[in-house]
C-alpha cells in the first residue's frame, strides 16, 4: 500500500535504536503497545475531528499528571486504563495517531489509534459526528507499519511486532451509540440481540485477524462493561435506586460470551499467537457490588455532569466536578474515574482467570517472545 505517514528520519533513527536495544536489562515487558478502541482509551485522536465526542477541555484531565493538569482528549479526570496498563508494562504514555503525522514524536513504544464514539461497525457513532471506526484504526496501524518497513530490517521488525501488545477496547458504542438508540439506528428492529452480537463478533474477528496478519502476536481483548450500570442509563429514572438496568446488561453479556469463546477459538487456530479476554464486565460488577472495600462511596452518579445523577448531560467546559474524585466510580455519565481504571488495569495485568482469561497480561508477555540480538 502507499505510505501516507511521513515522519522525520531523526525520529525513525530513534525508533531503530529503541527496537534494537529492547532486550537490555531495563527493557519493558513488551517492545510496544498498539491501542485500538473507543473513548475509554482515546488519548486525543478526536481532538481535530468534527465530532461532539471530544474531551479536549477542562475539567477533563483535571488530575492528569498531578500538578500539571491537561485536557489531552482523554475522557477521564486523569489517566485511562491503557495508560495504567502501559505503566505496568514499562511503556510510557502513548501518542495518539493524529499527532504523530504532524509532530516529531517518538513512537518506538507504540501508538494509540482509539477514537471516541467509534465502534466495530462503521456506522456506529455517526450520531456524534466524525470518528475513526475499528476498520479505519486498523488501516492507520497498517500505514504506520508501512513506514517502519522502509526503515527496518524485516527480521527486526518481525521480532519487534511479535513482542508487542495489541490492546483492543471495542463494542461499547455499538450498543450505546447504535443498538440502544432506536430513534437513530434501525439495528434493534432488524436484529434480535443474539443476531446483533453475532454480527459484531464476525466483524470483530475479521479486524483482529487483519491486525495479526500485519505481524502482532499478542492480543488483549477487553469485554464490554455493564452498560446498564453507567450513570446515564440509571438517570433515565426507570431503575430502582441502587440497581442497574439488567435488560441492557443481559444484552451486553451475549457479546461478551461470544468474545470469550472467540479467544478460545483463536488460541486453538493460531498457536503462534496469544489471545486473552479481559473480563472488565466482571471486574466492574465486583467494584460496584463491593465499592466500599475499594474506597468508593458513589457508583450511580457522575462526578461531572448535569441533571439527574449528574448524568443527563455530559461534563461541559469549565464545569465544577466533585472534589472527592477518587471516591466516585464514574467521572462523567459514561466513563470511569482514573481511580477505577487503575484498579481495572492492575486486575487484568496480574490477576486470576476471573479477571483475565485464560492467562493475564503479565503471563502473556512471557509467551512467544523472541529476543533481538544487538
Amino acid at each position: 500500500m502507499e505510505c501516507l505517514l511521513v515522519i522525520s528520519m531523526t525520529l525513525w533513527s530513534m525508533l531503530l535504536v529503541h527496537v534494537s536495544a529492547y532486550n537490555s536489562s531495563t527493557r519493558p515487558l513488551c517492545s510496544a503497545m498498539f491501542i485500538f478502541g473507543d473513548s475509554l482509551v482515546d488519548s486525543g485522536n478526536n481532538n481535530k475531528l468534527h465530532s461532539i465526542a471530544k474531551a479536549n477541555y477542562m475539567p477533563y484531565g483535571i488530575d492528569f499528571l498531578g500538578d500539571h493538569p491537561s485536557p489531552t482528549g482523554r475522557f477521564s479526570n486523569g489517566k485511562t486504563v491503557t495508560d495504567f496498563l502501559g505503566e505496568m508494562l514499562g511503556i510510557p504514555l502513548l501518542p495518539p495517531f493524529a499527532d504523530i503525522t504532524e509532530q516529531n514524536i517518538d513512537i518506538s513504544r507504540g501508538v494509540n489509534f482509539a477514537s471516541a464514539s467509534s465502534g466495530i461497525l462503521d456506522e456506529t457513532g455517526r450520531n456524534l459526528g466524525e470518528r475513526i471506526s475499528f476498520r479505519h484504526q486498523v488501516r492507520n496501524f497498517e500505514r504506520t507499519l508501512c513506514q517502519m518497513k522502509t526503515l527496518m530490517e524485516d527480521e527486526k521488525l518481525s521480532h519487534y511486532l511479535e513482542n508487542s501488545l495489541a490492546t483492543v477496547v471495542h463494542g461499547n458504542n455499538d450498543y450505546l451509540n447504535n443498538y440502544l438508540m432506536p430513534g437513530f439506528y434501525n439495528t434493534s428492529f432488524v436484529y434480535n440481540p443474539n443476531k446483533f452480537a453475532d454480527i459484531l463478533i464476525e466483524n470483530y474477528k475479521k479486524y483482529i485477524l487483519d491486525i495479526r496478519s500485519l505481524g502482532l502476536r499478542k492480543f488483549f481483548l477487553a469485554a464490554i462493561g455493564p452498560l446498564g450500570c453507567v450513570p446515564y442509563q440509571i438517570s433515565k429514572g426507570m431503575i430502582p435506586p441502587g440497581q442497574c438496568d439488567s435488560s441492557i446488561n443481559n444484552i451486553v453479556v451475549l457479546f461478551n460470551n461470544l468474545l470469550r469463546s472467540l479467544v478460545d477459538q483463536l488460541n486453538t487456530e493460531y498457536p503462534d499467537s496469544t489471545f486473552v479476554y479481559g473480563d472488565t464486565y466482571n471486574i466492574f460488577n465486583e467494584l460496584i457490588e463491593d465499592q466500599n472495600s475499594y474506597g468508593f462511596n458513589v457508583s450511580d452518579t457522575a462526578c461531572c455532569g448535569i441533571g439527574r445523577n449528574k448524568a443527563q448531560i455530559i461534563c461541559l467546559p469549565m464545569a465544577n466536578p466533585c472534589p472527592n474524585r477518587d471516591q466516585y466510580m464514574f467521572w462523567d455519565p459514561f466513563h470511569p474515574t482514573q481511580a477505577v481504571d487503575k484498579i481495572v488495569a492492575s486486575k487484568v495485568f496480574d490477576g486470576p482467570p476471573s479477571a483475565c482469561y485464560p492467562i493475564n497480561v503479565l503471563q502473556m508477555t512471557q509467551k512467544h517472545g523472541k529476543k533481538l540480538h544487538n
